[in-house]
């Protein structure tokens, strides 16, 4: 469901827009299911989690940004200040859905000690699929007004914050920058510490009651695939055959889940690789010496 946040209107969505969803639904057998982009404080709303739930949500994204209480004041990230961001996630994910996060770097109040609190934040809080980039500016916003009166600005944002590309003089050293980026996405994707989350996530994870996570013939291509790619020739396949051994044995029910993840993170680990070649590495604008 395409909508910067899906909450935004919680009345409408509770007393319209769910009902007829779950109506079509339950009257089709559940054909689809659906994934949203949510705030955080959809973790003090049980009922609307449940609802969710109940009409078919898997997943919802939400923009975590950072760890660090001043960088949100900074990003006027309001409804993440002043509440246990892990709980809330894990709040999110007891009820059946998949919490997947946006996190970013390179705010003005980012310590150097920024890297390894992000590293930390997302194991801890079991998101599989953690999206961190580097902080553009966007045209039209405070910040951009701000960093312009102080003529930090250097070129329009071209809308991917994962190019290792900014648009702005960072107050943090960009090689500094840089490297912590490096840093947080060869950590959080490298098979050890990537497994470890997957494995945190399932054991926090209650899948939807009535509907079961079959697989279905045609997952099966998919499947012997990833035995073979990952189970046999990966350089994950250590921590694969763990993982696969736990899902089955201590949590049949996540099995097909724990299957998913696996192929998740070998494509992320090639897509960071691909993104992060010599030649993409350096900037392309002209100065971006600290303020």
């Amino acid at each position: 469901m395409v909508d910067d946040n899906f909450i935004g209107n919680k009345k409408e969505l509770k007393e319209e827009i769910l009902p007829a969803m779950e109506e079509w639904q339950a009257e089709r057998r559940f054909p689809f299911c659906f994934n949203t982009q949510a705030s955080i404080n959809l973790a003090d709303d049980e009922e609307l989690l449940k609802s969710m739930v109940r009409v078919g949500f898997e997943s919802v994204f939400v923009g975590i940004e950072t760890p660090h209480e001043e960088s949100l004041s900074e990003c006027s990230k309001v409804q993440n200040k002043n509440r246990d961001l892990i709980a809330s996630v894990k709040k999110i994910q007891r009820h059946g859905l998949q919490v997947q996060g946006g996190f970013i770097l390179g705010f003005d109040h980012d310590p150097p000690t920024i890297f390894e609190r992000q590293i930390e934040f997302i194991q801890k809080s079991g998101i599989v699929t953690a999206m961190v980039g580097l902080l553009n500016v966007l045209k039209g916003t405070k910040l951009y007004q701000r960093m312009e009166k102080e003529g930090r600005i250097l070129a329009e944002s071209r809308g991917n914050n994962t190019d290792q590309q900014i648009n702005y003089r960072p107050k943090m050293p960009w090689e500094s920058l840089l490297k912590g980026y490096n840093k947080v996405m060869t950590t959080i994707y490298a098979p050890k510490y990537f497994y470890q989350r997957v494995k945190e996530f399932l054991q926090e994870y209650n899948p939807p009651k009535g509907r079961k996570l079959h697989p279905r013939l045609y997952h099966l291509p998919a499947f012997f695939k990833a035995l073979f790619i990952i189970g046999i020739w990966g350089e994950e396949r250590s921590y694969f055959w763990r993982l696969i051994g736990w899902s089955l044995f201590k949590k049949p029910q996540v099995f097909p889940l724990a299957i998913t993840y696996t192929i998740y993170g070998f494509h992320f680990r090639k897509v960071f690789l691909e993104q992060a070649e010599p030649e993409r590495v350096p900037l392309t604008f002209p100065d971006t010496s600290p303020v």
